[in-house]
């Protein structure tokens, strides 16, 4: 089911005129709010419609949730702050999830970094490091995300060419080095092999001495939206949710200062859904997480405050905020009265965000500073708790050094010259904004229930459901694109030639350098131990035990990822997606 036309209006225009609301206002619907609304409409605003007529527009939001040209208070009658808002650092959490929002303390700026070697990588790290990020983000290249070494025949053209490429320990360890783990947080952007590199990430912070209590960062470990949007899976979804299950088991006993996951939203998004579905599918998989772990017998308490988010910062202002606004409700309202929550850390949802690299475009790329600066705005504005911003030449390339650090300055000056992080939340009351809030929350709360009536998350993966409903979404936004119904600035309108842009490109002796790596591991380790602890691992995956011990065993002996991967393929199967149709 197609949910991009809502059955119910949400702007203040009937029904039976939504059809025709679409480019142009209806001067002859009378509005829903209530007589002072509908006195404005018919003795203000529609006479002067009729005089100047309607700008060609499309009046909803990206989510195509319709806007009305003037929001009042009567579009919240019966609406109650202390339910739908209450106080920052309270439940519902809707203004926030610390009482003190950026007063206290600003959002980590978190920029995302990785390419070529781990050599070239910590090189960057530092670089941003010293112009004042203060957290560190790891993109990994294709081979390492799919679990595969770079001398494996599938990674021939991929090594180091998306991210960073980590084979094992040994690559971790030149990845980080000079880096303090117990004094930066990590966050990692990997999925199916996402134990095996936190085991390596956790086994350097050992080997340099460090305390994994004192140990802070994240893994995104979220391999719900893998099959749902990004597609970077192994396993099938079973023994694949049973992987992140363990994280969430041994985590927080091991390494409690860690987010065990970051349920994504951001490619989600990227893939081509609307906010509503960002929203709705990020929370949905969430959950799904939640109720396998309780599933499993793990204390609620225990797991969820270790639960973090990440959503993406698109170019409609106000839907962003309220999308932030509405997810921080939605899980505190669920946490505590479906799931039986009682720890308030385990209600508040926290969430890193990054700027949209679906908005940023080739042409003009320049002008991406313009929609990067707003789309970071919006997310401070939403509360985000982190932040990378992307850089405007990524439509184009890998980011250049010059690009990435002016990315890390948007956020400073956001943080530093605007005001913004003056008062908390400082949108709440706006009535266009609550609206929207609410109408995000209602919309996406239908979609809990039809995910449920296909029987949860992993059937409606099977079913094709997510597929379907992003392919329409993203079918019909580019139908507006084509026929200029929204425009994008240098795509479909104001275009000129674009100025000539320096392409960074990786040194293909990048794999020469990961070859020699790899071989010089196997030559030099224990093969006694490393093949003892992929035998560990095997028994672990094969038997249903917790894996985490037997990944940290094969971190430590210098096991590849590669070799710990195939164990689990052939434990485990390795998925095939079904046509969706």
């Amino acid at each position: 089911m197609n949910q991009r036309r809502p059955s119910s209006t949400s702007g203040g225009v009937p029904d039976a005129a939504a059809a025709d609301a679409e480019a142009t206002a209806d001067t002859s619907a009378s509005p829903v709010p209530g007589p002072r609304y509908e006195r404005w409409w018919r003795d203000t605003y529609s006479p002067l419609l009729e005089r100047r007529g309607a700008r060609e527009a499309l009046f909803r939001t990206l989510s195509d949730i319709e806007v009305a040209p003037l929001y009042t208070d009567e579009h919240l009658a019966g609406w109650d702050p202390e339910e739908r808002l209450g106080y920052p650092g309270e439940f519902p959490y809707t203004r926030g999830v610390h009482a003190s929002g950026y007063r206290g303390k600003l959002w980590t700026m978190r920029m995302f970094a990785g390419f070529g070697t781990p050599e070239a990588t910590n090189g960057r790290f530092k670089a941003l490091l010293d112009a004042g990020q203060t957290g560190l983000s790891t993109a990994f290249d294709l081979p390492t995300l799919m679990g595969y070494d770079s001398d494996h025949p599938m990674s021939k053209g991929e090594v180091g060419k998306c991210g960073v490429a980590v084979s094992s320990l040994a690559d971790m360890e030149v990845l980080f080095d000079g880096i303090d783990p117990e004094a930066v947080t990590t966050s990692m952007t990997i999925n199916s092999p996402a134990n095996a590199i936190w085991a390596m990430y956790l086994a350097m912070a050992q080997r340099r001495g460090a305390d994994l209590a004192k140990v802070g960062g994240t893994i995104q470990n979220d391999i719900l939206k893998e099959f749902i949007a990004q597609k970077e899976y192994i396993f099938p979804p079973a023994p694949s949710v049973k992987l992140v299950v363990d994280t969430f088991e041994w985590g927080p006993k091991e390494v409690p200062r860690w987010n065990v996951v970051s349920v994504s939203g951001y490619h989600i998004r990227e893939a081509g859904s609307t906010a509503v579905q960002e929203l709705a599918f990020t929370l949905a998989d969430g959950i799904h997480y939640v109720r396998r772990a309780l599933e499993r017998g793990l204390d609620v308490d225990e797991f969820a405050p270790r639960i973090s988010f990440f959503f993406n910062v698109h170019n409609d202002f106000f839907e962003e905020i309220a999308k932030f606004r509405a997810a921080r409700r939605i899980w505190a309202t669920e946490m505590r009265d479906v799931y039986g929550a009682r720890d308030p850390r385990s209600l508040m949802l926290r969430t890193h965000a990054q700027t949209a690299g679906v908005s940023l475009t080739a042409q003009q790329p320049l002008v991406n500073m313009s929609r990067v600066a707003i789309q970071a705005l919006a997310g401070v504005l939403g509360g985000t708790n982190s932040l990378h911003t992307d850089a405007y030449d990524e439509a184009l390339s890998l980011p250049s050094e010059e690009a990435a650090l002016l990315a890390l300055r948007t956020q400073q000056v956001v943080a530093y010259e605007t005001g913004v992080t003056n008062t908390v939340d400082p949108l709440a009351g706006s009535y266009y904004l609550e609206h929207l809030t609410d109408e995000m929350e209602r919309q996406a709360r239908r979609y809990f229930d039809q995910i449920d009536a296909i029987g949860g998350v992993e059937a409606a993966i099977e079913e094709g459901f997510f597929a379907r409903e992003i392919g329409d979404a993203s079918y019909q936004q580019q139908r507006e694109t084509d026929s200029n119904a929204r425009i994008t600035v240098g795509v479909n309108a104001f275009r000129t030639e674009s100025a000539k842009m320096p392409v960074v490109l990786v040194d293909p002796e990048v794999v020469e350098v990961q070859l020699a790596r790899l071989t010089r591991v196997r030559g030099e380790r224990d093969s006694a131990a490393a093949e003892g602890a992929l035998a560990r691992l095997r028994s672990a995956a094969v038997e249903g035990h917790n894996t985490m011990p037997a990944f940290m065993a094969c971190a430590h002996a210098y096991c590849t990822l590669g070799e710990q991967m195939d164990v689990l393929r052939e434990v485990y199967g390795v998925y095939e997606e079904a046509v969706a149709i």
